[in-house]
């Protein structure tokens, strides 16, 4: 028997006894050494992304291997893995043209099959990516999120040189300041309210941040007084809010280009000015998931070339799990990380 953090019904949690897992043909069991608590986590639990229940949430995991299933060959007990949890059907038209994101069948642990928040989870061979024993395994929580972002960095195209606005200090802003300046922006500038997280942000690399409380936030990047003067090359939402989607087009450059990251709510709506996008010829990118770069996010931490130890609020064990992802985040709070063990 094992302990799991069960998503029964929208808007119910609870710290479940059941039957530890047993690996199939093609799976492993990996004993979950830590997980962390993703934003979609609590849209899973307000019912505002499209899951199955009941199931175990969390997909940003890391853990030993226990045991392996027959036809596992590349992986063998007493590994750490980080898993990354969306399985395409390889299939599917999406599949065939290279966009497994996009997959018609796509299947995520911690969505739609049994994921983190659990003493063990089990996950097929092919999803798997080898950690070093010596990495921190709070650390390897941070794979999924950055393999997120590296995809929407990715979309950005960004050029050395390039300026960037990042809006939203979360986990994902933060990882995002990182990455654009690896990718040779010189220019970037994160938008939030906290104190903290400026602050921060400005440690991991930001070349300045502005609060949006201060003034409108346009005005403050994009003047000719301004932290961008006319405006970023990129622009990156990394909060998934009405306010901030409505915000990245107007801090975009002429001919710039918008980045979405942020997840809001399934069926919330936006207000646009299509004639200024169109005038300006703004190009809008959307960004899902993580196709074919949760490899490139683990060797990034496992490299320390990312710094994801300042953006640890908590650490939390499977009890009080329920409670965190049901309440919005504390004031200040970055990622919070359940370890399942002692």
């Amino acid at each position: 028997m094992m302990k799991a953090v069960r998503l029964e019904a929208r808007g119910r949690l609870a710290v479940s006894r059941m039957e530890k897992p047993v690996p199939g043909h093609g799976e492993m069991l990996v004993k979950v050494e830590a997980c962390g608590i993703c934003g979609t986590d609590r849209h899973l639990f307000l019912g505002e992304f499209p899951s199955k229940t009941p199931v175990t949430l969390g997909h940003e995991f890391v853990g030993i291997i226990e045991a392996v299933g027959q036809g596992v060959t590349a992986f063998r007990p007493g590994m750490r893995v980080t898993g990354d949890p969306n399985i395409a059907c390889g299939r599917c038209p999406e599949c065939q043209r290279g966009r497994v994101n996009l997959c018609r069948n796509l299947q995520a642990i911690g969505i739609h099959r049994d994921g983190g928040f659990a003493e063990y989870v089990c996950m097929p061979e092919q999803q798997a990516f080898e950690l070093p024993q010596s990495l921190a395994p709070l650390h390897g929580a941070f794979c999924e999120p950055l393999a997120c972002c590296l995809h929407g960095v990715d979309l950005a195209k960004i050029r050395a040189g390039a300026s960037v606005a990042v809006l939203g200090g979360g986990v994902i802003g933060l990882l995002v300041v990182q990455l654009v300046r690896l990718a040779g922006a010189t220019r970037v500038v994160l938008v939030t309210r906290n104190a903290d997280k400026r602050r921060l942000a400005e440690d991991l690399g930001a070349t300045a941040t502005s609060d949006p409380s201060a003034g409108d936030v346009a005005d403050l990047v994009t003047a000719d007084q301004g932290l961008l003067p006319g405006g970023a090359d990129v622009v990156i939402e990394c909060a998934g809010v009405a306010e901030t989607m409505e915000q990245a087009p107007l801090l975009a450059r002429r001919g710039g280009t918008v980045v979405i990251l942020g997840v809001m709510p399934q069926g919330a709506r936006i207000s646009m000015q299509p004639f200024d996008l169109l005038f300006r010829e703004i190009k809008l990118v959307n960004s899902f998931l993580n196709p074919f770069t949760h490899g490139r996010a683990a060797d990034l931490i496992a490299s320390g070339v990312i710094k994801v130890e300042p953006l640890i609020s908590r650490r939390i064990g499977l009890d009080d799990a329920p409670e965190a992802i049901a309440n919005p985040a504390r004031n200040g709070e970055i990622r919070v990380i359940v370890v399942p063990g002692p």
